[in-house]
């Protein structure tokens, strides 16, 4: 089987096994899912999504957000870890996103990555699940593990794992491919102990067994 046939049937299997697979960064608009998705590096969703409600109450918006005091977004953030990173970043890209988009986020990759603390993944996310927008393949530690195990990449950077994703991937399931292989990730096939016997990818899964 080839990847691309072997990367259509697990989008197939996992469509069914997860038809309610999104994004799980609590988040209402553009602005709000870029702050959780800075938040969330080294971090679990459910931790930002503990920390984010207090935060967007006390900063709406990104002009709030750029005259904010550090120490007071650190205070917010803390439990996240790297929060002075993280709160620097933050304030930063709100300053940004004032000072030359209007206080909007901007809907391009290139643009997007040009804001402190956003990257190809932060990016990604953004327009994927803010302005379904099909730009790129999120990429964290789940994607790139089962995409590994699966037998879609041999790679280990990101950057190249992305690249051989939409390769085989179709461009209209990049976004939901995403969280498809963050959800059977987090669900059935963990880092440590994978459970392979009861995996619904099992008889298309190179690696079933061997982990």
């Amino acid at each position: 089987m080839d990847r691309a046939t072997r990367a259509a049937a697990v989008l197939q299997k996992l469509r069914a096994t997860y038809p309610d697979a999104h994004c799980e960064l609590d988040h209402q608009g553009a602005f709000q899912l870029l702050v959780a998705t800075i938040l969330s590096a080294q971090c679990t969703d459910v931790r930002v999504n503990m920390v984010t409600p207090a935060l967007f109450k006390k900063y709406p918006d990104a002009k709030s957000l750029a005259a904010a005091q550090q120490t007071d977004v650190e205070d917010l953030i803390r439990s996240t870890g790297f929060f002075r990173n993280k709160a620097k970043n933050l304030i930063a890209a709100a300053k940004a996103l004032v000072k030359k988009h209007g206080g909007e986020v901007p809907k391009d990759l290139e643009t997007l990555t040009h804001l402190p603390g956003v990257g190809r993944k932060t990016a990604n996310v953004v327009l994927g699940n803010a302005y379904g927008i099909e730009a790129g393949v999120v990429v964290d530690t789940h994607v790139a593990r089962l995409s590994k195990r699966l037998g879609l990449t041999k790679q280990t950077d990101p950057i190249k794992i992305e690249k051989d994703l939409i390769k085989v991937v179709p461009q209209d399931a990049w976004t939901l491919w995403s969280h498809l292989l963050i959800w059977h990730g987090r669900r059935r096939c963990s880092a440590r102990k994978p459970d392979c016997p009861d995996c619904e990818l099992r008889v298309l899964c190179p690696s079933a067994g061997k982990a």
